[in-house]
C-alpha cells in the first residue's frame, strides 16, 4: 500500500505523519510525506508581499521554511523507519490541495492522509480549505487525523452502498493484526421512507461482510437523521476512528463530489475519520 501524507508547518500535519506510521505498524506499506511550498510568482501576482519586502527576501523566507519543515518531516519519518516502513520526504510548489491531488494520482497512491484541527465543534471547528478541497476531488480514500490515538475501537457509519462495502473491505486487512473492536452502525432514515426491515437487512449485510473478512463486529441501529445519530454515537462511544463512504444513500457512485453528510461528519467529528471512495471514482 502506498500512502501520501500532506505535510505543512502545522503541528497537526506532522502528527498525521506519525499517526500514519503508527497505523501501518506490521503492515506492508510505504509512506511519502509531501510538503507544498508557496509559489512566489503567484504570491506576487496576488499582491501577497508584505510592504517593503522584496521578492528575493520572500524567496529566501520560503526556502528557510521549506528547510525547517523538511527537517521535521525527516524526524517524524523516524517513527516509520523504526517500524521498517519506508518513509520519504517530497517537495512540490503551488496550491497545496491541487498538488496533493496531482501527486496522489501521478504516484498511484492508495490513501491520502491529512492533519486536521483537534478543537471541538463547540469551539468552532473548521476543517480547512485544503482538506475540504482534497475531500471533494481526490480519487482515493482520505484520512483526516485530529489526534494520536491507539486504535482500539472503530465506528463504521454504514448505509449499505457499494462505497460502504468498499470501506469495510479496505479497513479489514489494514487492522488485521491490531484486531480492534469494529462497530457497524446503521441509521434508519425514516425521513427517506426506509423501513425497519430494510434497515435490519442492511446492517446484517455489513456484519456478514466483516465476518467473512475475519471480524466479529458489533452492530447498532438508530432512527432519525444520519449525521445527528452518527455524531451522537461518536460523542458517547469513545471511538478511535470513524469510517464512512464518500457517497450518500442511493447516490450514484460517479458524483463529482462527496455527499454533504460525509463532508459534514468530517467537519464536525473530533475523531480521526476515514472517508472512503474506490480508486478512480470521481
Amino acid at each position: 500500500m502506498k500512502i501520501l501524507v500532506g505535510v505543512e508547518k502545522s503541528e497537526e500535519s506532522h502528527l498525521a505523519l506519525r499517526y500514519t506510521c503508527h497505523l501501518l505498524e506490521h503492515f506492508e506499506a510505504e509512506v511519502d510525506a509531501l510538503y507544498v511550498k508557496p509559489d512566489v510568482v503567484e504570491m506576487a501576482r496576488e499582491g501577497a508581499y508584505a510592504p517593503f519586502t522584496t521578492r528575493t527576501e520572500i524567496e529566501r523566507q520560503v526556502e528557510r521554511e521549506a528547510g525547517k519543515v523538511l527537517e521535521e518531516i525527516i524526524e517524524s519519518c523516524e517513527v516509520c523507519l523504526g517500524g521498517k516502513i519506508p518513509c520519504q520526504p517530497r517537495v512540490a510548489m503551488g496550491d497545496p490541495a491541487e498538488e496533493v491531488i496531482r501527486a496522489a494520482d501521478d504516484g498511484q497512491y492508495d490513501l491520502i492522509v491529512l492533519g486536521g484541527s483537534g478543537r471541538s465543534a463547540l469551539k468552532g471547528l473548521l476543517l480547512g480549505a485544503v482538506s475540504v478541497k482534497v475531500l471533494h476531488h481526490a480519487k482515493q480514500p482520505v484520512l483526516i487525523v485530529r489526534n494520536y490515538r491507539e486504535i482500539q475501537r472503530i465506528l463504521v457509519a454504514y448505509r449499505g452502498s457499494r462505497c460502504d462495502q468498499g470501506a469495510l473491505e479496505f479497513i479489514a486487512p489494514l487492522f488485521a493484526k491490531k484486531t480492534p473492536e469494529i462497530t457497524i452502525m446503521h441509521v434508519q432514515e425514516t425521513a427517506r421512507g426506509e423501513s425497519e426491515e430494510v434497515a435490519e437487512a442492511c446492517v446484517m449485510t455489513g456484519r456478514e461482510t466483516l465476518h467473512e473478512l475475519g471480524y466479529e463486529p458489533v452492530t447498532k441501529m438508530a432512527k432519525g437523521d444520519f449525521e445527528e445519530e452518527v455524531l451522537k454515537e461518536v460523542a458517547v462511544g469513545r471511538y478511535d476512528l470513524v469510517v464512512l463512504g464518500a457517497y450518500g444513500h442511493r447516490q450514484h457512485k460517479y458524483l463529482p463530489v462527496i455527499s454533504d453528510e460525509a463532508l459534514n461528519l468530517a467537519r464536525l467529528t473530533t475523531r480521526p475519520i476515514l472517508v472512503f471512495r474506490e480508486l478512480g471514482e470521481d
